[in-house]
């Protein structure tokens, strides 16, 4: 059951390149304990939104507080209270799953003998014990991305942005890292993630964000925005409001299917 505490908020939080405005002045609020999902095609400013919230990137303009801390002023306290899952693999090939795991977790200031059960109770997690010694170079894609998943855990994070977090796996990684979001958010982690994949966004997200062009222009519930525009699936909702189908890049073409009637 979700806790209505607020635990992320933005207020008209902006960033620009040049004159483009990649995340264009978004108020949000992210309750603690629920996953909170991005939902827009690439290029819609979700990945700009989470470098912010993990004080990567400097707004423009506007503000956000993470667990009650300002994301510039007090950016040390944020990143003490958060882990990144980031699209693209931060791992190291050629050292093994348990190598790339204590030099992450040392960065932390973690303590070798607590880091080291840590590392093996994570690689426990996500299955990965009987391969722990062996280079990450030498994993499936779906494998290097569950060491990807743990490595933002190791100082056991209150709060765990996830960018992408299934893009380019295969269909039984996805189910594998899908699940494990769940078992995560039902221990008490608030998840923000990014997606493109409706799928994704309508099974795993209490509530979901819809971004298109930097701007957010739905937030609610999966069956609320269902619900209130008349659509049964979360094509149709992005269909009615942006009057254009999600790409799915998962699959690499645009979903034909059409809300009778509005097109």
């Amino acid at each position: 059951m979700l806790e209505m505490e607020p635990v992320i908020e933005t207020h008209e939080l902006t960033k620009r390149f040049g004159r483009l405005a990649a995340v264009d002045h978004i108020n949000l609020s992210i309750l603690k304990e629920e996953i909170f999902g991005f939902l827009g095609p690439n290029g819609a400013g979700k990945t700009t939104a989470l470098r912010m919230l993990t004080t990567l990137s400097e707004p423009s303009e506007g503000t956000a507080t993470v667990g009650g801390y300002d994301i510039v002023t007090q950016a040390e306290q944020v990143r003490r209270i958060i882990g990144l899952v980031a699209e693209k693999l931060i791992l190291y090939p050629r050292l093994s799953a348990v190598e790339n795991l204590m030099f992450f977790g040392e960065l932390y200031g973690l303590g070798r003998r607590e880091l080291k059960d840590r590392v093996e109770s994570l690689l426990m997690m996500v299955r990965l014990e009987q391969f722990k010694d062996m280079p990450v170079g030498g994993y499936s894609s779906g494998m290097r991305q569950r060491v990807n998943i743990i490595r933002g855990l190791l100082h056991d994070p209150d709060i765990l942005f996830m960018d992408e977090p299934t893009a380019l796996l295969d269909p039984q990684s996805i189910r594998f890292v899908r699940d494990l979001i769940k078992e995560l958010n039902q221990d008490g982690k608030t998840i923000v993630l990014t997606t493109h994949i409706m799928e994704e966004a309508d099974e795993l997200s209490q509530r979901v964000g819809i971004i298109d062009h930097g701007k957010i222009i739905a937030v609610d519930t999966p069956a609320g925005l269902k619900s209130k525009l008349g659509c049964e699936t979360l094509e149709e909702v992005f269909l009615e409001l942006t009057g254009r189908a999600l790409r799915d890049s998962a699959s690499n073409h645009v979903p034909m299917r059409r809300v009778m009637g509005r097109i």
